[in-house]
């Protein structure tokens, strides 16, 4: 790969850069860059000014809406997008689904679910983890029973992201109890306004409300809202488990995530010296770019995979485990950073409610990113289920 950018990207950065000057609210881009959240106005609002721009669907081919970015296109729109502190996008509609349905759906669901998840109309949640299924995906147990021209579909989805927001759900439901684990497997959507449907919250270690429980009792839905053939579901799940996972690595948030960290270790004062002057600081702090570097390199590559119409493979486990080591490893470096000022935490930080930090730039919202973020090794497959899949891959067994 030429590293050397082209007389065109550097135009297209360029075009990026007064993009994100022009449309880029200043407020927003604030609370992105001192961690708070911003809630579903904020998200909705950012996804409405990409999509006027043309822009909100970097990797979706020309004919669905999307831009059809090559990947050093798509590479520098984050890069640039992170630098300026602009939101990352929620996924599980436009990253998520949208592959699979492209991929896999009908042309009527094509026509009629894509459209709306470019106009924001439908806010998608993922229902795969259950209580019992978790890192084993393939005992989940939320049964689908066909009756007729609908099924109706009894069960429980744990972990379930931003899904108090969401009026659709993807879900992965059992509709062959007595084949193979993996094989009795189906893709549904359904409409959250299903009667039958529960949303219970979850509150986190860091006292924020972002995941909850989805219960379903004796919620119908219709046929035409499964995904592919009956019992293939596990197919489509694994599909879209790859670019959930290539998503996961987040490249562009580590890269801002450190050098907010090396802005805060500046000044801050250790034994009279600025603490980045401290050997064992410093030597973390190195460690954590050259492992992003690293980890960046790969993901061009995997992107290129992609972009040249192939499913990532066994590289998007390897990201989702460096991506999620490198940002856990950048959040207890800000913690540290902060020092006492990160110890007064409070679970209002997140939201603005601790605004302005006692201490350096960030350092509020320090503790409540470095607990809340544990759990990026254990959501979208754990780390230790990634390595294992590594490792039948790559020493023999197959996927």
């Amino acid at each position: 790969m030429d590293l050397n950018y082209s007389v065109e990207e550097q135009a297209f950065r360029a075009e990026v850069q007064e993009f994100l000057a022009q449309k880029l609210p200043k407020e927003m881009s604030d609370a992105m860059r001192l961690g708070h959240d911003l809630g579903k106005e904020g998200h909705e609002k950012w996804h409405a000014i990409l999509n006027e721009q043309g822009w909100l669907a970097p990797n979706w081919p020309q004919e669905f809406g999307g831009c059809e970015w090559n990947a050093v296109q798509r590479h520098i729109f984050e890069e640039e997008c992170c630098r300026a502190n602009a939101p990352r996008i929620v996924p599980f509609g436009l990253a998520m689904l949208a592959p699979v349905l492209q991929k896999f759906g009908s042309k009527a669901q094509q026509d009629h679910y894509l459209p709306r998840i470019l106009s924001g109309e439908d806010w998608w949640c993922q229902g795969y983890s259950e209580p019992g299924a978790g890192s084993d995906l393939a005992s989940l147990k939320t049964r689908a029973v066909r009756e007729g021209d609908h099924y109706v579909v009894n069960g429980q989805k744990t972990w379930t992201t931003l899904g108090q927001y969401a009026n659709w759900i993807f879900c992965l439901v059992r509709t062959d109890p007595d084949a193979k684990q993996q094989a009795g497997i189906s893709f549904l959507l359904i409409d959250m306004n299903t009667p039958g449907i529960e949303v219970r919250p979850i509150i986190l270690l860091d006292g924020t409300h972002e995941v909850n429980e989805v219960w379903f009792t004796d919620v119908k839905v219709p046929v035409e809202n499964l995904v592919g053939e009956e019992n293939k579901g596990w197919t489509y799940a694994k599909y879209l488990l790859t670019h959930e996972r290539t998503n996961i690595a987040g490249v562009g948030f580590s890269s801002a995530g450190l050098e907010a960290v090396k802005r805060m270790a500046r000044s801050q004062m250790h034994r009279g010296r600025p603490l980045i002057e401290n050997p064992h600081f410093a030597a973390r702090a190195a460690r954590a770019e050259i492992d992003l570097m690293a980890m960046s390199t790969t993901n061009l590559r995997i992107i290129s995979r992609a972009a040249s119409g192939q499913a990532p493979g066994v590289e998007s486990s390897m990201l989702k485990v460096k991506g999620t080591e490198i940002r856990q490893e950048i959040n207890d470096l800000a913690r540290r950073a902060a020092g006492a000022y990160a110890m007064p935490f409070v679970s209002e930080a997140l939201e603005g409610g601790n605004e302005p930090d006692m201490g350096p730039e960030g350092s509020a919202a320090a503790a409540p990113q470095y607990f809340n973020n544990r759990k990026l090794s254990i959501f979208g497959g754990s780390n230790e289920v990634q390595k294992n899949i590594i490792a039948k891959v790559k020493l023999g067994g197959g996927a």
